[in-house]
């Protein structure tokens, strides 16, 4: 039987406010558990809830504290569709139909993962983000706080599959970093409705060019959506598992090494 997740009640809160490139000032609460290299867990849409707890946990358990922001939703709960009206009244933070362009809240997260990596006294931070916020994972590794990066079923722009949630120049920096970094991971369900065929092709043309390859995909057989949390399923040999698995195995070798190092 599977534990029960560490409630949010035994994280240490604070606050982090900060102010976006457009001059907004946004501020968040952020819950953080655990001792090691630090990995930033940036919530997907239906809040934090008992099945994004469990990835903490096991993000914990595999030997890194967890910095996790709360953007938006419940806490200990999921909640679907009051959430998405509420993301999208946040226009000056999330702009979830916006092609090649990057959500303003991007600028937030960087600085984030900065201070992160600042109060620490680390190389820099792992990232996952996570459905609404899967783009902002390969936004993120293009900054020199963000060692490793992880996209989860990556959605934006929700209604426009063929691009991306970036602007080129925030492309053309990822890419640059990836050859430096190594190639950051990418999980989807073979047949998500949200994070589908067409973004994976998008996001492989947009990186994957000239024979280099910047960013490595773990497709899952399936259905499903929430690669890590909703429908992990956490059994030995599941493939949700196995990519967990690979997460970790990913994130140790580069959150361990010093600033100036990088591993493919």
């Amino acid at each position: 039987m599977t534990p029960a997740a560490t409630q949010i009640t035994a994280y240490t809160k604070t606050e982090f406010p900060a102010e976006t490139r457009e001059g907004h000032s946004v501020s968040h609460d952020i819950y953080y558990r655990g001792s090691g290299s630090p990995v930033v867990v940036i919530q997907e849409l239906p809040g934090i809830g008992q099945e994004t707890l469990a990835l903490a946990d096991r993000l914990v358990d595999g030997g890194h504290e967890v910095v996790m922001p709360h953007l938006f939703g419940p806490l200990g709960k999921i909640s679907i569709g009051g959430n998405l009206a509420r993301v999208m009244c946040m226009r000056k933070e999330f702009r979830v139909m916006t092609s090649n362009a990057a959500s303003p809240i991007s600028d937030w997260l960087r600085l984030l993962c900065r201070e992160v990596r600042d109060s620490r006294s680390v190389g820099g931070v792992g990232v996952i983000g996570m459905c609404l916020t899967g783009n902002f994972a390969i936004t993120l590794i293009g900054d020199d706080s963000v060692l490793a990066a992880v996209a989860s079923q990556p959605a934006m722009p929700f209604f426009n599959q063929g691009a991306l949630h970036m602007s080129q120049t925030e492309i053309a920096i990822t890419r640059q970093a990836l050859e430096a970094k190594g190639p950051m991971r990418v999980l989807r369900f073979e047949d998500d409705p949200l994070s589908t065929v067409e973004k994976s092709d998008c996001i492989h043309r947009t990186f994957n060019d000239n024979g280099h390859e910047r960013v490595r995909e773990i497709v899952i057989p399936g259905k499903g959506h929430s690669v890590l949390t909703l429908d992990f399923v956490d059994e030995a040999g599941h493939p949700t598992r196995e990519a967990l698995c690979n997460v970790l195995a990913y994130f140790s070798p580069r959150l361990s090494a010093p600033a100036n190092q990088s591993e493919v």
